[in-house]
């Protein structure tokens, strides 16, 4: 239905005076405090002496929004796993940028160039278009190395080729991935000039046990003596979490590598925390061996150390070890879900945060009520059932396929979902599944316990997805993945409903209801309309892995005394409930809420109130995994 609305002056004049303001990062401010060291969405690291001062710094490449660049990490010196000064930009990001070590020099290539030593400038060296002959490529990284030790140096090629896999949608009913796999070659473009005046042969791809290298995505080749014998192995990562080795079982001048083989450690598969892998060889602590300095997707860089020993053939490293930097700005992950709450009862408001890996964390809220910029402790994995709680998609959880095993794209709310006066955990993530993580501990020491399904009292079949091969499974609500459930009392009956996406994508309530002791969610409703071809609200009409993907928050934002909704957008877009008649609430999309366009794949808003003046703000989470904060500029 469709009806007549008038928007208050003060409303609108809310919304002008919103357009001019800013966001910002929120800062740690907890001096002498340590964090997981970390860029934004994907970490390209380079070890280098940056600062020329006998010590080997980091210099990571982040292509993501807004966190673009390429960051450098002062090594404080004193351990092979300091504590890095807080990240310095140095430069706009550098796409697919990597390191070779040359007579003790670092030189920068990215693909068909060679970047300056300043990463100022660039200078052709091969025609790129040689190798990028494959439909989609994703990751193309490019390195010198004297291939065969003739001392003229040669170019080495690796690409991430996504031709079979396709991306998309591709289960069979069985949950069975029906495309091919991700594919990872190695190109070598031998020098048959010298290292002064190079003359490049076209590109071949390089074998082993004859036949073509290939591994799963995004092969990272890194050629150097790994095992001691004299003669340059070849290491490479992967999309996913693990490394594969390659031993030369040839000569340093007559290179010929054996089948691939994983790297192990203490009988099993030696893994990353999570995927998109990026491994640069180095001796890192100065014991003549050549460890690893590995990206993960998330923005964290890991040392992988070389133990010093061989077993049968196979070179033995250490699991990774997650360096650590001086705390500055408040980060989680990727793609991070942030909900202000007093999570810990002692009267200020925490943050609770998801992110791409599945994790979820809290931060606690050191300074009390009234602070707007408050000391953060470091972020603490949340457990459920004595277990840190962490969801991933698995081998077919992911409609985008296999190769999203290790994600899980936790949002979530948290309310008192059972009316018991406690805090509980309400998450949607990778899965469409939305359950929650009842809270069987105090209000001053909350504890989860294992995840059960949020359940609705459907009147007939649950309508499944109109993709994917997953099915809904009784009551439990099967919905649009990576979309937020918002636990709030939206009809103020006393007890609070389910807002979120149905799985055609329309904003919905599930309203609750309590009959004797038992509390009951009811089938989605679509109450909500507003002035656009669809009559009802439809925040996504796409479908597959483009479906969803919409984060939300409730919050009364113009002090009208309605509920408003927040949604993701260049940071938060400002859905304004205007009017309500017969059960029906007319929303209009007012644009975002500041001007600062901090999204590439995703925002997730909240609203917090640090400063105690009883007005929400804004907290946003990002792509780049890290906060930011804008404050409502209404009068209390």
């Amino acid at each position: 239905m469709n009806f007549l609305i008038r928007a208050t002056c003060l409303s609108l004049c809310i919304i002008v005076e919103l357009k001019a303001a800013d966001l910002e990062r929120i800062k740690y401010n907890h001096p002498g405090l340590k964090v997981d060291l970390g860029v934004g969405l994907w970490a390209w690291p380079m070890p280098v002496d940056w600062d020329k001062d006998g010590d080997l710094d980091l210099l990571i490449d982040c292509p993501c929004k807004p966190y673009n660049g390429i960051w450098f990490f002062e090594n404080p010196g004193g351990s092979k796993t300091p504590v890095f000064k807080a990240a310095k930009r140095v430069h706009a990001s550098r796409r697919n940028i990597q390191v070779s070590w040359v007579d003790g020099q670092p030189r920068y290539l990215v693909p068909g160039a060679e970047v300056s030593a300043d990463l100022t400038e660039t200078s052709k060296i091969y025609s790129k278009a040689r190798v990028e002959k494959h439909r989609k490529i994703r990751a193309n990284q490019w390195k010198y190395v004297d291939y065969d030790g003739d001392n003229a140096l040669d170019l080495v090629a690796a690409v991430g080729v996504w031709d079979d896999y396709g991306w998309d949608n591709a289960y069979n009913p069985k949950g069975q991935w029906t495309n091919g796999p991700l594919r990872g070659f190695v190109y070598l473009m031998r020098n048959q000039g010298t290292t002064a005046k190079p003359k490049y042969a076209p590109p071949v791809k390089v074998q082993a046990d004859g036949k073509p290298i290939d591994v799963y995505g995004r092969p990272s080749p890194n050629f150097a003596d790994f095992d001691g014998d004299g003669d340059l192995d070849l290491l490479c990562g992967e999309f996913v979490d693990s490394f594969t080795y390659f031993e030369n079982k040839g000569t340093r001048k007559a290179p010929k590598y054996a089948a691939g083989r994983k790297l192990m450690h203490e009988g099993k598969v030696l893994t990353m925390d999570l995927e998109m892998i990026l491994p640069s060889a180095v001796d890192w602590d100065g014991d003549g061996d050549i460890d690893l300095i590995v990206g993960d997707e998330d923005g964290r860089v890991a040392l992988v150390e070389h133990s010093g020993k061989v077993k049968e053939g196979l070179p033995q490293f250490l699991p990774p070890v997650y360096f650590q930097q001086q705390a500055d700005e408040v980060k989680f992950g990727a793609l991070s879900t942030p909900v202000g709450i007093d999570w810990d009862g002692d009267g200020d408001e925490d943050i609770i945060c998801g992110n791409t890996a599945g994790y979820i964390s809290f931060f606690e809220n050191l300074s009390g009520p009234g602070v707007e910029k408050p000391k953060w402790a470091a972020p603490k994995l949340l457990q459920a059932g004595g277990k840190t709680l962490r969801i991933m998609a698995g081998a077919n959880g992911s409609i985008q396929g296999p190769c999203e095993s290790k994600w899980g794209y936790t949002t979530q709310t948290v309310a008192d979902w059972d009316h018991d006066g406690l805090p509980d955990l309400i998450v949607n993530s990778i899965l469409g599944k939305v359950v929650w993580y009842r809270n069987i501990g105090t209000r001053k020491g909350p504890k989860l316990a294992v995840a059960q399904p949020i359940e609705v009292e459907w009147q007939k079949k649950q309508p499944a997805l109109k993709w994917g091969w997953r099915r809904p499974e009784g009551k439990a609500l099967l919905t649009q993945w990576r979309t937020t459930p918002v636990a709030v009392d939206w009809n103020r009956d006393g007890l609070n409903d389910l807002l979120m996406l149905n799985h055609e994508g329309y904003l919905a309530l599930f309203p609750r209801s309590k009959r004797g002791a038992r509390l009951q969610l009811h089938e989605p409703q679509r109450i909500f309309e507003t002035d656009n071809p669809f009559g009802y609200v439809r925040l996504n009409s796409r479908s597959a892995g483009g479906s969803g993907r919409r984060k939300l928050c409730v919050a009364d934002w113009d002090g009208d005394g309605r509920l408003d909704v927040l949604a993701n957008s260049p940071n938060a877009e400002f859905w304004q409930n205007v009017a309500d008649r017969e059960g029906m609430f007319k929303l209009i999309n007012r644009g975002t809420l500041f001007e600062r366009n901090i999204s590439s794949h995703t925002t997730s808003p909240t609203v917090v109130d640090w400063n105690g003046d009883k007005v929400p703000d804004l907290l946003v989470g990002a792509e780049d995994g890290f906060l930011y904060y804008g404050r409502n500029p209404r009068e209390p």
